[in-house]
Formats: structure tokens, C-alpha cells, sequence
């Protein structure tokens, strides 16, 4: 399973995007039953990535990262390739379309491994 950075301040964000090429954002509140069925199941799909890293960010913890990055549900994950956001999904998502999604990327960005 695919370690999650915590971030708790836009400083870190910042920070941890600058330092990773290619990196998932997940924006989540504590109370959010889908959030924390989600988690799990992006970190083991993360784990077929060892060159994305992956982020969560608690916006009751964070509120300016729902103005950044306007977040208008959680969870939301973004997608960020140096430093932009590339693509977005939030509330429900469909692991197979999202894997696809994240493999065309990854062939490009990282095509050792």
C-alpha cells in the first residue's frame, strides 16, 4: 500500500508538490463515511505507482485548501504533474476508468517503472 504524506497547512502542500514531479492530492473531511472507504482503496491502487506520491490534506484542518484548489465535495483527489493539477475526481469514483487513466499518464511521465 502506497504511504500517505499528511499535510496539515498550504505551506506543506506547497511544499510536498514541489517536491514530488508527479503526486495525488486527497481532500477529505473527517466526517465523510465515502472519504475514509475511499483512502484505502487509492492507496492500493497508488501502490502500482512507486513514482506518484500520494497526499492527504484534512479540510476541516486546512480550510484554505478548499479555496486553492476549489474543492467543492470530498473526497477529491487531484491529480498533480509538476506542481498543476492535470486531473480531478471527486465524490464517487470508478477504479477501473481511474487506473486507466492514471496508466496512460504514468507510460509518459515515468516510462522506466
Amino acid at each position: 500500500m502506497k504511504e500517505v504524506h499528511s499535510l496539515s497547512s498550504l505551506d506543506m502542500v506547497e511544499s510536498f508538490l514541489q517536491e514530488h514531479q508527479m503526486s495525488f492530492l486527497y481532500v477529505s473531511r473527517p466526517e465523510c463515511t465515502v472519504c475514509h472507504a475511499i483512502l484505502p482503496k487509492l492507496r492500493e491502487l497508488l501502490g502500482s505507482y512507486p513514482k506518484i506520491q500520494l497526499g492527504h490534506i484534512n479540510a476541516n484542518q486546512v480550510e484554505a485548501v478548499v479555496g486553492h484548489f476549489s474543492v467543492f465535495a470530498v473526497p477529491t483527489m487531484l491529480m498533480m504533474i509538476e506542481q498543476k493539477e492535470y486531473a480531478r475526481w471527486d465524490r464517487f469514483v470508478r477504479f477501473d476508468l481511474l487506473n486507466d487513466h492514471i496508466k496512460r499518464v504514468y507510460e509518459v511521465m515515468a516510462p522506466e517503472g
